[in-house]
């Protein structure tokens, strides 16, 4: 790369030297090629206006000797501030006792006095460019290497053991104590690891926004052993903590993903492992190949994404309906469209197997404009009230929510027979635009309501907010009822709040008669499960 890919005209200098001629005739020199020169007489006043306009300033030229403080005084203390700034050092020949002092101080670059411009342009170049290149291998907060930097090493290595951390959620640390105290935790967990972890066995990195990787030196180093090492860290953690402006000390969550390999997917599958982690609540987990195919899952996903985008077009995908049912005399009151794929073979494959693959790669939006079609085609034929699914994201995104307006225009004389459930609302993030949509779908005589009501952070807060006509009452809460007490209470609960504000319950995985009979006494509108009748395609429906 070249040195003329950098503009001068773009960037703000400092240049500090002490003979008044040489400084305002080089100083107005520079200021004719560059956006702006700060001008300081010696390297007090030099640091003075770096800690006033260090923010803007972004290379330094500066003589070595200077009264009140020389050049590389004010280059170790504008250094400690700001540790890539380019500095370039003006030096005599009887002055290079001093560049060893500016090498370790980290200035790359220097000139000889008397000053030649050009040369001295040149070298500006050489410097921002050569600070610009590190930047991409270095993290500008830690001064870690950052995941370019790991990538590289681990693909020059033939073997790699790692360790990933990640701070439990970080965003919501950010939100709780401020973006200054959620960086300061960063700087503190990495001054334990480096504490914790010698320089001499592991290299550090800072991968991501809130997470770490050690990269082990011993090539030898078993998974087991860096386990153990990192579950002591976690403990030796939890008794220090880490401290936020105000002198408190909190705890904060680590989870970490230990993988080893001898080819280039080190990280890759310490990624995995540790969402796996995650997702289980294991603190520390090491990649296991029999636990965590990559290849195989990666050649499944890939398959099922090909098969998701033929089948929406080819007639794979059909809409199956199961009954719900009054609970007090088991007549059908409407039906619920679930998704089916159906193989060549007419083998039927169930949601769970390809709808979280669709949400992934970005379908979800397709499938359900699939399924509002079967919706209508159902009305039609059947002359029955249906439901579909909604998620948020889908509420979230214009375009779909403008097809579902356009449909229910076109059929506005069956409209009132489709009703929407509110998939995982706990990922709703603006009420307002629920609202809006609710509120659309009420002109049309249809019906909204909130879809496995009861699990996760489901609240009644939300029920008033969106002013929703139904609740579904998750089915963890109902296949045990008739067992187990603390649910019955939970779902009494529920049922005694809904009809306190007028919106109606659905009781799903109704299994049978004894579930039954206890929803019925705790008063829940309407019924699903199999105890009524399972899925079944549309010719099926009577």
């Amino acid at each position: 790369m070249s040195s003329n890919t950098v503009d001068l005209k773009e960037i703000t200098v400092l240049y500090c030297e002490d003979e008044d001629d040489l400084r305002i005739v080089t100083g107005e020199v520079i200021k004719q090629f560059t956006k702006k020169v700060y001008l300081a007489e010696n390297g007090k006043v030099g640091l003075d206006i770096f800690l006033e306009y260090g923010h803007e300033i972004d290379l330094i030229v500066t003589d070595v000797n200077m009264p009140e403080l020389n050049g590389l005084e004010m280059a170790r203390k504008i250094k400690d501030l700001n540790p890539s700034i380019p500095i370039i050092v003006a030096t005599a020949f009887s002055n290079s006792s001093y560049l060893l002092e500016a090498i370790e101080l980290g200035i790359d670059k220097y000139v000889l006095k008397p000053i030649d411009i050009k040369k001295l342009f040149n070298t500006m170049k050489q410097s921002l460019l050569y600070h610009e290149l590190q930047s991409l291998y270095r993290d500008k907060m830690t001064r870690l290497g950052n995941r370019n930097a790991l990538v590289k090493e681990v693909q020059q290595s033939k073997i790699s053991l790692m360790a990933l951390f990640d701070i439990d959620d970080f965003s919501i640390l950010n939100e709780l104590y401020g973006e200054n105290n959620g960086d300061k935790l960063l700087l503190q967990l990495q001054e334990q690891l480096e504490l914790f972890f010698s320089s001499s066995d592991y290299t550090l990195y800072r991968v991501g926004a809130d997470k770490f990787v050690l990269n082990a030196k011993d090539k030898d180093m078993t998974q087991e052993h860096l386990k153990l090492q990192c579950i002591e860290f976690l403990h030796n953690l939890d008794l220090v903590g880490v401290s936020i402006d105000n002198g408190s000390h909190i705890n904060i969550g680590v989870t970490v993903g230990i993988a080893k390999s001898d080819d280039s997917r080190t990280f890759e599958m310490a990624q995995r492992v540790l969402n796996v982690a995650k997702s289980k609540f294991i603190q520390v987990m090491q990649y296991d190949p029999s636990m965590h195919d990559t290849s195989k899952n990666f050649e499944e996903n890939l398959s099922w994404v090909k098969k998701l985008k033929d089948g929406l077009f080819d007639g794979h995908f059909r809409a199956f309906f199961q009954p719900i049912v009054y609970s007090n005399t088991q007549a059908i009151y409407k039906y619920e469209a679930l998704i089916r794929y159906i193989e060549d073979n007419g083998d039927i494959v169930p949601p769970y197997k390809f709808l979280p693959i669709a949400k992934k790669a970005k379908l979800s939006s397709k499938i359900l404009k699939l399924m509002m079609h079967e919706c209508f085609e159902f009305i039609r034929i059947k002359n029955k009230v249906v439901a579909v699914n909604i998620s948020f994201e889908d509420i979230r995104n214009k375009d779909t929510v403008e097809y579902i307006a356009n449909l229910l225009e076109q059929n506005k004389d069956i409209s009132g027979n489709l009703h929407f459930e509110l998939l995982e609302t706990e990922e709703i993030e603006d009420f307002e635009l629920v609202t809006r949509f609710i509120e659309m779908v009420h002109k049309y005589g249809g019906k909204v309501g909130v879809d496995d009501f009861g699990a996760g952070y489901s609240n009644f807060n939300m029920l008033e907010a969106l002013k929703v006509d139904f609740v579904k009452i998750d089915g963890s809460l109902i296949k045990n009822i008739d067992t187990d007490i603390n649910q019955e209470i939970i779902v009494d609960t529920i049922a005694s709040y809904a009809k306190r504000t007028g919106v109606e319950t659905v009781a799903e995985f109704v299994s049978k008669e004894t579930i039954y009979d206890k929803i019925k006494i705790l008063g829940i509108n309407y019924a699903q499960g199999w105890y009524f009748g399972q899925a079944v395609s549309l010719n099926e429906v009577k």
